[in-house]
């Protein structure tokens, strides 16, 4: 196994145990000890990827990729890229549904809005800009989508669009299922975007 590999394998661990306990006995409830034991890692790995719990918070992002990793291997060629969107949205929202509590992605939130340094969640590197460019350009290419926006423009208002629905789920205390609304909405955004 290639270093990069293990290295993510590694960090993967950390991450998806630290927001698997999150959710479980919330953040504050949550120590770096047991973190490192529910990751079958060592402390020193932990200290080599996270400051501390505190920098546990952006990686949520990092989660999210992970996710969007295996829909890439996953997800049907034949779909459209309007349906690529729509599956990419539903998975991501179902994964928020059931494994990321309200407050724990009201603090993501936060901390992208205090922060000095990367705000990972606008990372153009990150699989989910990687996979939304991929989706778009195709539908450009097949003419699906609007002439007059670029594929930034059109990629800039899905992203914003989908963290638009994240956010008013966090101020409405995640009252509703994020997943089911957005089944309903997302649809008529997509439509304003099509030719």
């Amino acid at each position: 196994m290639s270093k990069k590999k293990n290295t993510k394998n590694t960090k993967g661990k950390i991450v998806s145990a630290a927001w698997q306990l999150f959710y479980e006995q919330g953040y504050d409830d949550t120590t770096v000890e047991e973190i490192v034991e529910a990751s079958g890692t060592s402390r020193g790995s932990f200290y080599h990827y996270f400051d501390g719990k505190d920098a546990l918070l952006s990686s949520l992002s990092y989660l999210f990729d992970e996710k969007y990793d295996e829909l890439v291997e996953t997800m049907d060629k034949d779909l459209s890229p309007i349906e690529k969107l729509i599956l990419m949205n539903q998975e991501l929202f179902l994964m928020i549904d059931n494994t990321v509590s309200c407050d724990l992605l009201c603090q993501l939130f936060a901390t992208q809005l205090i922060t000095s340094g990367e705000k990972h969640m606008l990372n153009q590197n990150r699989t989910y800009y990687k996979l939304l460019r991929q989706i778009v350009l195709e539908g450009q290419k097949q003419g699906m989508f609007r002439e007059d926006m670029s594929v930034n423009d059109i990629i800039k208002a899905y992203a914003m669009f989908e963290r638009g629905m994240m956010y008013e789920w966090c101020i409405s205390s995640g009252t509703y299922s994020l997943c089911q609304y957005s089944k309903t909405i997302l649809p008529k955004f997509l439509d304003t975007l099509k030719k």
